[in-house]
């Protein structure tokens, strides 16, 4: 949720001012297939898109993180024994990262590149997210997302606990979503400011019900996962509120990666 794209926003900008488009009633098949058409890189086809549709979607974005968790979770079971588990580990970060498209990772380089090189200074911070060269802490964060993600999938998988494997994405893809509605846009303009003008408090019921059901069959484990998932999302957004008046695409990304790294690495501990 960080650049925006042509074929995903025809529009070009992908500006809705707040109060000035309404999601509209939910076409929950659409919907779905929105999301995991944004999320994902997954074949579901689909057209021209509309702000309110990207608001809608964000109602699913759970449902497409517990996909993308349970193909790669679904490979671990059947690499078991013949895969060690810190090269599957790897495999998993890698396949992950592939599935999202690196969506989320350009985000949480982004935001890292601009908070280190801002100095303080909003316009500039801003001004280095939206570059698409990626600087020195950018790559240090990615890199520590990736290992920490890595070592801890592969602690996961030797403890056999693959449903945690599957709560990870969606828990992360639903604390996205309460940052998207209850926090204000830091940019005038922007893809993520479509889905901050749009999706509101029913979206986030309906998300918060679809991660629920994903932390459910790994309760009470997954319960412990979430809470600092949570934590670690909101810890970004406090930060990006701080220092930018607001959120964006990018802070949405990092938000979710990091979220996704703290739920794993919690899950990782015996």
């Amino acid at each position: 949720m960080n650049a925006p794209d042509p074929a995903r926003d025809p529009g070009g900008s992908g500006e809705a001012g707040p109060g000035s488009v309404r999601a509209g009633p939910m076409r929950p098949l659409d919907d779905a297939r929105l999301a995991f058409r944004f999320l994902t890189r997954l074949p579901v086809g689909g057209g021209a898109l509309a702000a309110a549709d990207l608001g809608r979607s964000c109602a699913w974005f759970p449902l497409a993180g517990a996909v993308m968790g349970l193909a790669v979770a679904g490979a671990a079971h059947l690499a078991a024994g013949h895969v060690p588990p810190a090269l599957a580990g790897v495999l998993a970060a890698a396949a992950l990262a592939w599935l999202s498209g690196g969506l989320h990772l350009d985000g949480l380089a982004d935001l890292f590149d601009g908070l280190s090189g801002g100095h303080g200074d909003r316009a500039k911070t801003l001004a280095i997210m939206r570059d698409a060269r990626i600087g020195a802490h950018g790559a240090a964060a990615l890199a520590l997302a990736l290992l920490a993600k890595s070592a801890a999938l592969a602690e996961v998988f030797a403890q056999g606990r693959l449903w945690l494997v599957v709560a990870a994405p969606a828990v992360a893809r639903f604390l996205a979503v309460p940052l998207v509605v209850g926090f204000p846009y830091a940019r005038p303009e922007g893809l993520g400011k479509a889905f901050h003008g749009t999706a509101g408090a029913r979206e986030v019921a309906v998300s918060a019900l679809l991660a629920a059901a994903a932390v459910a069959p790994g309760a009470p484990a997954s319960l412990a996962c979430a809470a600092v998932a949570a934590a670690a999302a909101y810890a970004v957004a406090l930060v990006a509120r701080r220092r930018l008046g607001g959120l964006t695409g990018d802070v949405y990304g990092a938000a979710i990666e990091l979220a996704e790294v703290a739920f794993l690495s919690v899950a990782a501990l015996r």
